[in-house]
């Protein structure tokens, strides 16, 4: 029988099969082409390999045991960077002191959750990554309570009276500078419920949601690490976003048109604007209270719409290139809302991209795997190159030991496990696979993996 003959017995054989187990579906062989049935096989086997994947370099770390935390810190070689987990915890600590709210068992209780599952592995490898965005949620959540001064002790409020003063003057007098015109009152001059809707789909809707639908993308179709790089990157570009703004707070274009040039103080409320016309369009009062009661009224400077938008689409288009440009649009189209909306000026967006662009390329440069373009989904990956292709060391290694062949390391710091498996391939060349066929590489720790290496 030749290999023909035995492949098309191959075929009528699983045909069959098929149509014994599944009634109804005998037809099936008879009317679709040859070539759409010999892809959908190929489909099939892809997934059924996905759900037991050969490479153990995408897989989930599944242990409850506290015992193998322990072990991973006891093996862990620490280094200067481990210093971060220090610095969150110093802050975090200062803003839930100087906070009201929530009471002191309510940050006691929320503390011990959080300490618990930093002591599983299985939870573990989700909230390292998500500390430094905790972090800045804490702190933004904080900032009515914040002072520039920091005392020995934390009163539980700290008056205004030692805040910095509000710039009002400096963020319209830079646009007219730099731009010859207040590009937000011009963009806001003519208003129309249709411009309403046009305004409130990416600064109202999409923004609020994008950051989930990117961590998605970045599971599903990143490289695997590539979700704990963009977590970091949002949480600290955001974190720092707020530390500027609670040291330098400018007043929004919405304080001009309402108060003029007249010096703020932080006993004014905050507005939602132009958003206004979307809670009466609906009849709800959604926007209008939000605003109102916001923690961080004189934030304008940098705007973090901006830099969300920007960040996302830097992530997304080194993820999906050939869809950069719809990012780009969308950003484009973030920018003009914050403007039309009077809750930003360009000079706060310009400053929101370029600490977006800030963290992307340091996380691109130093952490972030290259994307491979024979490889569609992160079980597609049986190993990971690390940085630009133009370096030369090995940047990962030298920050989290996170890729050493040699190393007993679960990376308690990095939160992310250890083993690039090369599985009999060549990387590209120049390109940095070290291997661990101890571990495998989760977007988190991997505590105790004992997954056999792709053979």
């Amino acid at each position: 029988m030749t290999n023909k003959s035995y492949l098309a017995f191959l075929d009528e054989s699983a045909a069959m099969i098929s149509r014994a187990k599944v009634p109804g579906l005998g037809a099936l062989p008879s009317f679709i082409p040859h070539r759409v049935r010999r892809k959908w096989r190929a489909t099939r086997s892809r997934i059924r390999s996905r759900q037991s994947p050969t490479s153990s370099i995408a897989s989930l770390e599944t242990s409850w045991s506290p015992a193998d935390t322990l072990r991973s810190l006891r093996t862990h070689p620490w280094s200067i960077y481990d210093g971060q987990y220090l610095i969150l915890a110093i802050v975090a600590i200062f803003a839930l002191s100087v906070s009201e709210a929530p009471g002191p068992f309510a940050k006691t209780f929320a503390a011990a959750l959080l300490m618990g599952g930093l002591v599983l592995p299985i939870t573990r490898q989700f909230l390292l990554p998500f500390l430094p965005a905790l972090t800045w949620i804490l702190l933004f959540s904080s900032c009515k309570y914040v002072a520039l001064s920091f005392c020995a002790t934390f009163p539980p409020y700290i008056s205004s009276d030692h805040r910095p003063g509000i710039w009002v003057r400096v963020l319209p007098t830079v646009e007219n500078i730099l731009y010859g015109a207040n590009l937000s009152n011009i963009l806001s001059a003519h208003k129309h419920v249709v411009l309403d809707i046009l305004a409130w789909i990416p600064y109202g809707i999409v923004h609020y949601v994008s950051p989930v639908i990117v961590c998605g993308c970045m599971f599903i179709w990143g490289p695997p690490g590539t979700l704990p790089i963009w977590a970091r990157a949002f949480g600290y570009m955001n974190l720092f976003a707020v530390i500027i703004q609670i040291i330098f707070p400018c007043s929004p274009p919405w304080y001009e048109n309402t108060y003029g040039l007249a010096p703020a103080n932080y006993s004014i409320p905050g507005d939602a604007a132009g958003l206004k016309a979307i809670d009466k369009l609906f009849g709800f009062d959604l926007y209008t209270s939000a605003f109102h009661a916001s923690p961080m009224v004189f934030g304008a400077f940098p705007s973090l719409h901006s830099g969300w938008a920007t960040l996302e689409t830097l992530f997304m288009g080194h993820v999906f290139p050939k869809l950069f440009p719809v990012y780009v649009f969308y950003t484009m189209w973030l920018w003009w809302s914050t403007m039309y909306f009077s809750h930003h000026y360009a000079v706060d967006l310009v400053a929101g991209s370029l600490l977006a662009g800030i963290a992307y390329f340091w996380a691109r440069a130093k952490f972030l795997p290259r994307v491979q373009p024979d490889k569609e989904f992160r079980w597609d990956y049986d190993y990971v190159e690390i940085g630009d292709p133009q370096d030369i060391g090995y940047s990962m290694l030298d920050i989290y030991e996170e890729f050493h062949p040699q190393s007993d390391s679960d990376d308690w710091a990095s939160g992310s496990s250890s083993s690039y498996s090369t599985g009999g391939r060549s990387p590209s060349a120049g390109a940095r696979s070290p291997v661990d066929d101890a571990q495998s590489l989760w977007d988190g720790d991997t505590v105790g993996s004992d997954i056999e290496p792709l053979r």
